[in-house]
């Protein structure tokens, strides 16, 4: 028997309508208003961590990039008021600047709000416009607007990539450069530890500092080279930096170095890429299986450890209560997506054992917490009601009660979150329940997801 998840008019209607009237973790280094609360997953520090003494390498590199530095400011329109800063770097004569995507996307989300300039290490402040975006590695192409409009003559000093040919080896000296916490320009000095484990998109591992402010600055070699990107950092950690691969960069400013500047809301851009992302993350997922041998009794479904890091807990009752065993497997990579993030997969299972509680309690205690699960990720602002429906299922004799549930996204009309929740009902006193959670997914890839989920329950041996 499949569960069938059903298209609901209505609740489709309902994400058109609204969309046409408009990682421990990982936090972006871009530096918001200190009255900010940011998410949770895309906050920066107010504090900034101490730093080595500076070597001679390093004034050198910083002396010789100090001229193609800027610092990057949103500001409200018709204000002069700031509402983030974050760094950047020029990377031709003719004035295009490179940072990250999360430094610029209030003004790409809501250019009738914010405007952005530039400011650079001498004081010189000049518009900026947006001519590329490249949501999923969190990088942006921009244009001074002080630049000569037909790209004549040499008026910018300008940062050059590292060739391709010449990879780093670990353990070799960088120096990331940018703003940080907007209380000047800065370098920070760390070592190249190749690239971060279990990362669907590439990023290096920076063994350095970063903080606020420094997000879409340039990380250099000891040559002067632009290696990478500054972007992120660990919250629980010291020293666990990461850093856009330049390769990355390099192939932005090659393919929107003559675009036209981006006109209105940059939400029609992110909502086309996203969807390039899923479908790679659905294929991706699928086509690895599951692992084998995840418990005694059922087949469960738990990924391998290629894009996703697994985490198991267990919890012994002191009191002759419920005992039970939990694994969580989560993505590190998240897209950002201006005031929330999107684009990953997490999976949770929990096994319950009630045989000191008796068939009753347990079955009270099993059912609570079946019902205990949220569907709610983000406000009413973002995203329509969820809409679950919910069915028994046999899997070859193992009875299931499943629920799936789905939501839109208002102003990303063509992506959805799905959430699967499943609890075997096979035993009186024991029992597995799972849920599967993917944001920002097709209508189409949501039903093959929640099936694949679904299909993955089985005995492990015949009964």
């Amino acid at each position: 028997m499949r569960l069938r998840i059903r298209r609901w008019e209505a609740f489709a209607a309902l994400a058109l309508l609204a969309s046409s009237a408009a990682l421990a973790q990982q936090r972006p280094t871009g530096a918001p208003p200190p009255a900010a609360v940011p998410p949770p997953e895309i906050a920066a520090s107010a504090v900034a961590a101490p730093s080595a003494p500076v070597s001679l390498s390093a004034r050198k590199v910083y002396e010789q990039a100090r001229s193609q530095l800027v610092q990057i400011r949103t500001v409200l329109k018709g204000r002069a008021s700031q509402t983030s800063v974050g760094s950047g770097f020029f990377v031709t004569p003719q004035g295009h600047i490179l940072t990250n995507f999360h430094v610029v996307s209030e003004a790409a989300l809501k250019p009738e709000q914010h405007d952005l300039v530039y400011v650079t290490a001498d004081g010189r402040e000049a518009p900026l416009t947006i001519l590329q975006l490249d949501v999923l590695h969190d990088l942006a192409l921009l244009r001074a607007g002080d630049a000569p409009a037909s790209g004549a003559g040499k008026r910018f000093d300008a940062l050059a990539f590292r060739p391709a040919n010449e990879p780093l080896a670990q353990g070799e000296r960088i120096y990331s450069l940018g703003n940080p916490l907007d209380v000047g320009f800065a370098v920070t000095q760390g070592t190249y530890n190749g690239l971060v484990k279990r990362s669907f998109y590439p990023q290096i591992f920076f063994g350095g500092a970063l903080s606020a402010g420094m997000s879409g600055g340039p990380a250099l070699d000891e040559e002067g080279h632009v290696v990478g990107v500054n972007v992120a950092r660990r919250i629980d950690g010291e020293q666990v930096s990461f850093l856009v691969p330049g390769e990355f960069a390099s192939a932005l400013l090659a393919r929107g170095k003559d675009a036209a500047p981006i006109v209105g809301s940059a939400y029609p851009i992110v909502d086309e890429q996203l969807l390039k992302h899923q479908a790679a993350l659905t294929d991706r997922f699928i086509a690895q299986g599951w692992k084998d041998a995840t418990h005694p009794r059922y087949r469960v479904p738990v990924p391998p450890d290629v894009f996703m890091r697994c985490w198991g807990t267990s919890t012994v009752s002191q009191t002759g209560g419920l005992d039970f065993e939990r694994s969580d497997c989560v993505m590190d990579t998240r897209i950002f997506v201006g005031e929330f993030t999107t684009g990953t997969i997490a999976l949770r299972h929990e096994s319950y054992d009630g045989t000191k509680l008796g068939p009753l309690r347990f079955a009270s205690r099993y059912a609570a917490s079946f019902r205990n699960e949220s569907f709610v990720r983000l406000s009413s602002q973002h995203q329509t009601k969820p809409r679950c429906e919910e069915d028994y299922i046999d899997r070859d004799g193992l009875p299931l009660r499943a629920v799936v549930c789905m939501r839109a996204y208002k102003k990303l009309p063509q992506l959805y979150d799905v959430a699967v929740l499943v609890a075997t009902l096979d035993q009186s006193e024991t029992g597995v329940q799972g849920r599967f959670d993917a944001q920002g997914v097709s209508f189409a890839n949501a039903q093959r997801l929640a099936q694949h989920y679904l299909d993955a329950y089985r005995w492990v041996t015949p009964h």
